[in-house]
């Protein structure tokens, strides 16, 4: 049966009593005879929804192999979970490194890295994460990492998940979504039990087994609760639950209610605090089943359980407990104290002092984690309860909101709290601050396609920086300024600003500045393929990982392919886009890992390989938080396997990329719709239509002096039939074609291994053979 079945004596059933199991179970045994014969490492997913079994199935699997190296972890049901806290679980039974580098504050992809040396150096372990619904940003990106190298670890790695929980923005479905396929990553599904099973399990205690199908749908869980309720069939989980507690002693039902407001678990020095008179009843709770021991203390067996008793407590004795629980718990961790927990009583106790002692620590602790979206629901709570709290502090608890929403590609929220420190610090006449919040607004303007707000509004604070001392400020400003006019492919711009930006930034040391600016002047000149730039990237990027600015190297990363597209170039910049994807996905950088999963489909789709093309678009486009230069890309791409396939609506993708791009007057934005559009009219036999779909953005191309870009758009309205005359200076693959030269195009697009351009150029050939 599911979680934690009894027998009609009460008692619990062995893992023998599991009822509908046994395949789930031989599935499990299936993958750990694997793991050791062939010391390669399995990924198994269990999802089902909530009391379907998942922990009692893997409690009858652990039993099973008692003599086994087995390591659990569980990630909590806090408002805001702790970051890595399974892996945290884990550390506390292995001990050594591992133990050593997660209290030391390590990066999650530092984490990934012990654990795997871990695992290796104890073959055939048995890794079991529980409850991945509840897990942090940071807990996912090690399971990141040790999903895509499983096949190298001698381990069985389970975890379980409810699959109802997940909403479309919840950083486990995009990890679900980009999980490999093949052997070494296996799902399991739970399903409810049978009418045939409830019957069975309903026998010896006289209940209607039909009555108790229709009730509880089968959901294991629940059918437990029914059936020790011992009474008529409740209507609800909750129902039955408080039947279950009601059968129990006053000082047991106190107990329970304790435990209730502390989850994961509560130590048993936590119930000597809060219910000093009960703890005798302690044996009570666990022999009914209510409760199961843990490592660390007590547990409800089910989460459904712990949420029916919380619910079930008047708000002022919920209130209640909660603060005792705050005052108790610094006492007994006094030497590490748990911040996300803590965060967590102090605001259901509608504390706001200790909210604000301890959700902004919480918020530094997560964000030193790479838990950025942690770090951002921490800040959240600071606010809601900085009522009365000078402006001054609550400015800070924005800009680092702010920050953290960026980060994760929650940019709407960022900007709301970016403008929000902004009016703060306009209130308190604070100049400086005040520049800087308007640098920061303008390139949040920027990500999201509000290109004249993000000019204007970075102008502003060059202005306002401009009239105080020099300092760092101005230098990121300058920064922003320059990044602004590259993002425009103003050459000059870029490099007058970037200029200012490393002038200052030498003056003051500031290593981020300098960074920041070389990237900026580097990119425009990598695009004109120009040694210089390439220097200037690299340098760039070894700079900011000997910094630890990940986020800037990550940006490096994605500048170094780029420009990639508009020359076919990518034997030039291939040896940077997987170390690429590589660095962003350990760091949870996934703004930058989305621009690279959109070029890499842009590759793949040049190169032939389409297929694959569609599936990191895909991935693109499912990501709840891409921003939209790699969801234009993504939306191109999809776009055109539709019209070159000859499958239903292009248009709808290729519409959508246009709408994002057409307003910011931005070529990496406006190109690849725009010749994506043109390609898919042209197919279509739409000449008139192909005219159109590149008139704007040719325009723009002129006037920004991007050949590559000229080349392609005036390439398609020759193709097109339009009369026009032949720009000059095109490169080499557009002015052969326009001069008739089909062959030597076509020999052009097989160096660079793009077979659909080089068959592009062949259709214009003018003999049997060619065509």
């Amino acid at each position: 049966m599911g979680s934690g079945q009894e027998s009609p004596a009460g008692g619990q059933r062995t893992s023998s009593g599991l009822v509908e199991r046994s395949n789930h179970l031989s599935m499990l045994e299936g993958h750990l005879a694997a793991v050791t014969s062939q010391s390669a490492g399995r990924l198994v997913l269990v999802r089902g929804e909530a009391g379907v079994g998942k922990t009692s199935l893997l409690r009858a699997f652990m039993d099973q192999h008692r003599e086994a190296r087995i390591l659990t972890g569980a990630c909590d049901a806090l408002f805001t979970p702790r970051p890595l806290g399974a892996f945290a679980d884990i550390a506390q039974t292995t001990g050594g490194e591992l133990e050593r580098t997660i209290e030391g504050g390590a990066k999650p992809y530092e984490v990934g890295e012990v654990l795997m040396r871990e695992l290796r150096a104890r073959p055939q372990s048995i890794v079991v994460l529980e409850d991945l619904h509840w897990a942090d940003e940071a807990t996912i990106d090690v399971l990141r990492l040790v999903g895509r190298r499983v096949g190298s670890i001698p381990a069985l790695v389970v975890a379980t998940y409810r699959d109802e929980a997940l909403d479309r923005t919840h950083p486990l479905r995009v990890f679900l979504g980009e999980l490999p396929a093949g052997e070494t990553v296996v799902h399991i599904h739970l399903a409810s039990l049978s009418l045939a099973a409830v019957g069975t399990l309903a026998g010896p205690y006289g209940v209607d087994a039909d009555e108790l199908y229709r009730v509880t749908g089968g959901n294991p869980f629940f059918v437990t609760e029914v059936l020790a309720a011992e009474g008529q069939v409740p209507q609800t989980v909750r129902d039955a639950v408080l039947a279950r507690a009601a059968r129990l002693t006053p000082a047991a039902r106190t107990l329970l209610e304790v435990v209730s407001v502390a989850p994961p678990y509560a130590e048993l020095g936590l119930l000597q605090a809060l219910a000093p008179g009960a703890v005798g009843r302690l044996e009570e709770c666990l022999a009914s089943g209510t409760l199961v021991p843990t490592p660390g203390g007590v547990a409800f067996r089910h989460e459904l359980a712990r949420l029916a008793i919380e619910e079930s407590l008047p708000p002022d004795r919920r209130a209640a407990l909660h603060r005792a629980a705050l005052e108790a718990l610094p006492v007994l961790t006094s030497g590490n104290p748990d911040l996300a927990r803590l965060a967590y009583h102090a605001e259901a106790a509608g504390d706001a002092k200790a909210v604000l002692r301890f959700a902004p620590a919480a918020a530094d602790q997560a964000a030193s984690l790479g838990a950025h979206r942690e770090a951002a629901a921490h800040l959240a709570s600071a606010i809601r309860f900085s009522g009365g709290v000078d402006q001054e502090t609550v400015a800070d608890f924005l800009e680092r909101r702010a920050y953290a929403c960026y980060l994760t590609g929650q940019f709407s929220e960022a900007i709301e709290a970016q403008e929000r420190a902004l009016e703060c610090h306009r209130a308190l006449h604070q100049r400086l601050r005040e520049g800087d919040s308007l640098r920061s607004l303008s390139r949040l303007y920027r990500y999201v396609g509000r290109t004249d707000d993000a000019r204007r509004v970075g102008m502003e604070a060059v202005a306002v920086l401009e009239d105080l001392t020099p300092g760092r400020e101005l230098a990121m400003a300058y920064c922003n300024a320059s990044h602004l006019r590259m993002a425009l492919e103003d050459v000059e711009g870029t490099v007058a600003w970037g200029a200012r930006a490393i002038e200052l930034a030498k003056r003051f040391n500031d290593v981020e500045a300098n960074v920041y600016a070389l990237t900026n002047i580097g990119t425009l000149e990598w695009r004109d393929r120009a040694e210089e730039g390439l220097e200037k990237l690299l340098r760039s990027l070894e700079l900011a990982q000997a910094a630890g600015l990940d986020e800037h190297a990550g940006r490096v990363f994605v500048d170094l392919v780029w420009f990639t597209p508009r020359s076919r170039s990518y034997r030039l910049v291939d040896r940077y886009l997987q170390p690429g994807l590589e660095f962003c996905t350990e760091r949870g950088l996934d703004l930058w890992r989305m621009y690279l999963l959109a070029y890499r489909a842009r590759r793949d789709l040049d190169q032939g390989r389409w297929a694959d093309a569609a599936e990191a678009a895909t991935v693109v486009l499912r990501h709840p938080r891409t921003s939209p230069v790699p969801r234009i890309v993504a939306l191109a791409v999809l776009g055109l396997l539709r019209a070159r396939r000859g499958e239903q609506d292009p248009w709808s993708a290729l519409d959508e990329a246009w709408a994002l791009a057409e307003p910011t007057g931005e070529l990496q934005r406006m190109v690849p719709a725009a010749a994506a559009r043109a390609e898919a009219a042209w197919l279509e036999g739409r000449q008139e239509a192909v005219a159109e779909a590149t008139k704007a953005t040719l325009e723009v191309a002129v006037q920004r002096g991007a050949p590559w870009l000229i080349g392609e758009l005036a390439c398609w309205r020759w193709r097109a039939g339009h009369d026009e005359a032949v720009p000059e200076g095109l490169p080499e693959p557009f002015a052969l074609e326009m001069a008739g030269e089909w062959a030597r195009t076509a020999e052009f697009w097989d160096r660079a291994d793009c077979p659909y351009d080089a068959a592009l150029a062949l259709t214009g050939a003018d003999t049997d053979d060619g065509l």
